[in-house]
């Protein structure tokens, strides 16, 4: 079967989204929407895998959105909506549940990392997260997903749990004039530079809204003066920036903070270090907070007005939601006759 080029992503209202955020998928989401099918959801029901505030969800759902719109997303070109809208998202992953198997849910590292040593205690949601995912992408029967390095297992289950269900219904899919595969092998868009962007307290961990300390993370709500304030203060090691890339090795802060200069410019690292080698942190810091304030400053002020503007975010849900149920329904059609349901 020819699948129409189509691209799923989604993020998770989990509240102060950050540079990482920003760098790693919101921003790479714009330029596809001119050459793909894009559809980009807000994944409100994975964010219930751990216990949410309810009014804290419904504000950073809504966050989420006017960041996608912000940063130059379309939604008159592209589909923007939040998951629990669409309720076909539940129903194909139950169908995934059954398809799945135990023992691949078991070796998710991100279902390790989180559950800990409380893994008898997390929810069934967090366990069962990457068949929820691997619905939220199929059902749309998705051809790409922009994946950063945390994502890539669960893309692969995705894949894994595509072809199952194509092999496991086989007969029924052929049966029913659907082609020899019902759903796409759904392929990565492997992330572009500095995709993995650090704290700026500890350039060994990644930039997170769960660290305690405020200042390591650029959040995109930020200002002028606390981005600028922020960069200032990242922790760097004594020595200047190197004369060549190679030199970044086994300097966790200062490979960082070129990564976020690269990123930001949309150059390379080797790049930075041609225009910066040798000079010392007191250029390079201004340097790059005017790099950084110039580009997150007015999406921070557009996401500001919006997030007072909550009918008219509601709105673009409204209507996101409306345009991905008709397609997640024309499929969820097909997927209970191939199964036997009676309908």
């Amino acid at each position: 079967m020819t699948f129409t080029p189509r691209v799923f992503s989604g993020i998770q209202p989990s509240g102060d989204l950050h540079l990482g955020n920003y760098l790693g998928a919101i921003r790479r989401f714009v330029p596809l929407q001119d050459t793909h099918d894009c559809i980009y959801c807000v994944v409100d029901m994975h964010a219930i895998t751990v216990w949410q505030d309810p009014d804290d969800l419904r504000r950073a759902t809504r966050e989420v959105a006017t960041a996608y719109i912000a940063a130059g997303i379309d939604p008159k070109k592209a589909i923007v909506f939040n998951q629990s809208q669409v309720m076909q998202h539940a129903e194909l992953a139950w169908v995934f549940n059954c398809v799945a198997r135990i023992g691949w849910m078991n070796r998710m590292t991100q279902f390790k990392d989180k559950a800990g040593k409380n893994s008898e205690n997390v929810s069934l949601g967090l366990l069962a997260y990457p068949s929820l995912m691997a619905a939220d992408i199929l059902v749309y029967k998705a051809t790409h997903v922009p994946v950063g390095d945390d994502q890539k297992q669960h893309l692969e289950l995705t894949r894994d749990i595509a072809a199952k269900f194509n092999n496991d219904y086989a007969k029924s899919i052929a049966d029913r004039g659907l082609g020899e595969d019902f759903f796409p092998i759904t392929e990565p868009l492997i992330a572009g530079p500095a995709t993995r962007i650090m704290s700026l307290r500890d350039g060994t961990k990644k930039m997170s809204k769960s660290d305690p300390s405020d200042q390591s993370r650029i959040s995109l709500l930020d200002d002028a003066d606390a981005i600028a304030r922020k960069i200032k203060k990242a922790t760097t090691d004594p020595a200047p920036l190197p004369e060549t890339v190679e030199g970044l090795l086994g300097r966790p802060e200062a490979d960082n903070l070129v990564g976020i200069y690269a990123a930001l410019s949309d150059t390379s690292k080797a790049q930075v270090i041609a225009e910066f080698g040798g000079k010392g942190w007191g250029i390079f810091k201004p340097a790059l907070a005017e790099r950084a304030v110039a580009q997150l400053g007015p999406m921070g002020d557009e996401m500001r007005r919006l997030i007072e503007d909550t009918t008219t975010i509601d709105a673009i849900l409204h209507d996101g939601a409306e345009r991905a149920r008709a397609i997640a329904e024309a499929t969820m059609v097909d997927v209970r006759s191939i199964v036997g349901f009676i309908r």
